[in-house]
């Protein structure tokens, strides 16, 4: 029955076109219709008080190089008020994605937006601009979550959060995984490894097709930073894990791929190899918030293992250059932005950043302490140097926000972490993976005894971190998944805690 009895049906028009003998270019028009063309949904970020970037990509192999395509934001979800709206030409050299701009939005409230182009129009996102810098903030929820790798589960982490009235999420790194398929998998990468253009952006257009993800990206801005996988396992700086030649062309490709599939700028597209995420974001007066790049400016990893790049777990008395003060996480320049940054005016300051700051120590069987040399314990003058100037400076209500480690972390910090009854400068909140696999939960627990400034520590767990910031307390909820082989998996509150704007230090909720 067709419901449009004024508008030609697909069958008659085929019908037409063949008895006109019109039929071969107009079924390329009618199936060229039916390719959908938002088949990896709709994001937003980089919110600021008067503007915020609308995503999406285009799909479909029959796009021509060039395709306009409309946006509009709403103040209401069935877009009877039109606040703005524009038209983005989407290239074939950033493969169809889309990053318009709107501006001219009022602070601290939520818009509606969607996109059309070759007659059909996307599903519709909701968006929210961050408040005026100046203005009295009662709240802000958030989410924090990292390492979703396919081929390890399904998302319902993703599902749950898209129902929760967050304001922002913050993902920490490892949006996609470069590994090739792995027969055991739950889900199969698609493809052998990402390591072209072409494989990069195939993997995040596998990724970005997951309908769990696409909901929780359509509920609320993201900011977003990267770690490794987004390139390659360890990587440092120019340096591969396998110190191959053409790195550099290799980091050139994953960067423009991630580009193309974040809600990120014009603005922030790379050049070559070089890619800017650094950035701050002030949530008017109740916080100011911090992205780093632990990846892009690092020194490589030390004491690698032999003829490889990359990270490895040492003896702490074996690699003495763990604790040379010469060499850092960051980049020197990037730790002076850092140290030049924090807000003292604001109750509170939150590090957005990839892997768990806090001291994890373990020891071998001779009682000698090791240390993995990819995250902050390979950088400890680094670490040290960024918690002291938190120190001296009195910084209002640090909060670092990890991930990377494929486990929930709570911690407190330290610039000292030798002395038991050093000061406390800064708490910890490291979520685990989404999906990725974590390590023995014998170990953590081992770990956590050595360890007395960790509170928490769970690597059987998947999820996230849900967060409500007030100006005088933040309290958190770490978020578990039942089943991660399940998408629609129970989500449930594993463990929850609060933090006290002016005492450093996470206490049970």
């Amino acid at each position: 029955m067709d419901l449009w009895p004024d508008r030609p049906s697909r069958r008659s028009l085929l019908a037409a076109a063949l008895a006109a003998g019109a039929f071969p270019a107009l079924l390329r028009h009618v199936l060229a219709a039916e390719v959908p063309r938002f088949d990896l949904g709709v994001a937003s970020g980089t919110p600021r008080p008067d503007s915020v970037v609308l995503w999406t990509r285009l799909t479909g192999d029959d796009l021509p190089d060039e395709v306009p395509v409309r946006w509009e934001l709403a103040h209401d979800e069935r877009f009877t008020r039109l606040a703005s709206r524009g038209s983005f030409i989407a290239q074939a050299s950033s493969a169809h994605s889309v990053h318009a701009e709107a501006a001219g939005l009022e602070p601290a409230r939520s818009y509606w937006y969607r996109f059309t182009a070759l007659g059909q129009q996307s599903a519709a996102g909701r968006t929210r601009t961050a408040p005026a810098p100046d203005a009295a903030v009662d709240s802000l929820r958030f989410a924090i979550a990292s390492c979703q790798r396919w081929d390890h589960g399904h998302w319902a982490a993703w599902r749950h959060l898209a129902t929760e009235p967050l304001d922002l999420v913050l993902f920490l790194g490892d949006y996609i995984y470069e590994y090739p398929l792995l027969p055991s998998a739950v889900r199969l990468h698609r493809g052998g490894w990402a390591r072209t253009l072409d494989g990069y952006r195939d993997r995040h257009a596998q990724y970005k097709s997951d309908p769990a993800l696409q909901a929780a990206h359509a509920a609320c801005p993201w900011l977003v930073v990267w770690d490794d996988h987004e390139v390659e396992n360890d990587y440092a700086g120019l340096q591969g894990e396998r110190l191959q030649d053409g790195f550099e062309a290799q980091r050139a490709a994953a960067y423009q791929a991630w580009w193309e599939h974040m809600p990120m700028p014009m603005s922030a597209r790379p050049r070559g190899p070089d890619l800017r995420i650094v950035g701050r974001l002030d949530w008017g007066r109740l916080a100011r918030l911090h992205l780093i790049d632990h990846r892009q400016y690092r020194d490589p990893q030390a004491c690698p293992r032999p003829g490889r790049g990359g990270s490895n777990t040492v003896r702490l008395k074996d690699c003495p250059a763990l604790d040379d003060p010469r060499r850092s996480l960051l980049g020197w320049e990037q730790e002076r932005w850092l140290a030049e940054g924090w807000s003292l005016d604001r109750p509170w300051n939150l590090l957005a950043q990839q892997t768990l700051m806090a001291r994890f120590e373990t020891q071998d069987r001779q009682g000698d302490s090791l240390r993995w040399t990819d995250g902050w314990d390979g950088y400890a003058a680094s670490r040290q140097r960024l918690l002291q100037t938190v120190a001296d400076r009195r910084v209002p209500g640090p909060v670092v926000l990890s991930g990377d480690v494929h486990a929930h972390y709570v911690a407190d910090l330290k610039a000292d972490f030798d002395d038991a009854r050093g000061e406390v400068v800064a708490t910890e909140f490291c979520g685990t993976s989404i999906s990725s696999r974590g390590g023995a939960q014998s170990r953590v627990d081992a770990a956590l005894a050595l360890n007395p400034h960790l509170h928490y520590g769970r690597s059987d767990q998947r999820g996230a971190v849900s967060f409500t910031l007030a100006p005088q307390q933040l309290q958190a909820r770490l978020l578990t998944v039942d089943d991660p082989t399940d998408a629609a998996s129970t989500v449930r509150v594993a463990a929850g805690f609060r933090v006290d704007a002016r005492r450093p230090g996470a206490q049970r909720a």
